[in-house]
């Protein structure tokens, strides 16, 4: 089966490829089909809405198998209401640019003991046809939980603001100081890959 996932960026692409290695899957990525869509409007209140939005677009455009993931940042302590979720940049109907990113989370982490808990939520939406749509946002494809520090690190990764106030749980380390990406995603490789063998049989029966 040849799956278009919906995303024009080559390192999301390579992961995907690698999860999904020895399935009999084709993944194929946005910049090798010819697709004349501007920028979606991702107007849901959460992952899994975005996740889903983004794939309908895909799939009415193409007619062909496609997943799109989503994620958004949720802190321990607050509530529903205030939650960053979908929306890390806007705060108070204001787009923040980076370093009022890191300044907004950084008071923020102050004023709930000088560092919180925090965990990037991903969710994914698969179309395989009209009869055959899975959605997923478990705790095994999200990422693992780190620190919102209220002292920021001195480096800056343009367009990440956030991984200057992000500090590894385990290690003790800002993300700025790690080897590794930002981002631990090794540990969602066995739930992304046990979403697709369970769906993908599914809708071949």
């Amino acid at each position: 089966m040849k799956l278009l996932y919906g995303t024009a960026n080559p390192a999301k692409l390579q992961y995907m490829r690698e999860v999904l290695k020895g399935l009999d899957l084709e993944i194929i990525g946005l910049n090798q089909i010819d697709l004349d869509i501007n920028n979606i409007e991702e107007n849901g209140n959460n992952p899994l809405e975005n996740a889903k939005i983004k794939a309908l677009v895909y799939y009415n455009a193409t007619k062909m198998p496609v997943f799109s993931c989503d994620s958004g940042l949720y802190i321990e302590g607050l509530g529903e209401e205030n939650q960053p979720g979908v929306h890390v940049r806007r705060v108070n109907g204001k787009t923040l640019n980076d370093e009022q990113m890191i300044e907004y989370y950084t008071n923020l982490a102050e004023k709930m003991g000088g560092k919180v808990k925090a965990q990037y939520k991903n969710a994914i939406c698969l179309i395989i046809d009209e009869k055959n749509i899975f959605e997923y946002d478990g705790e095994d494809i999200s990422y693992k939980h780190f620190y919102i520090t209220s002292k920021a690190h001195i480096k800056r990764n343009a367009g990440f603001p956030l991984d200057s106030i992000s500090v590894e749980i385990e290690s003790g380390k800002y993300y700025m100081d790690n080897d590794s990406n930002s981002i631990s995603i090794e540990g969602t490789k066995k739930g992304f890959r046990e979403f697709f063998e369970r769906n993908i049989l599914k809708s071949e029966k």
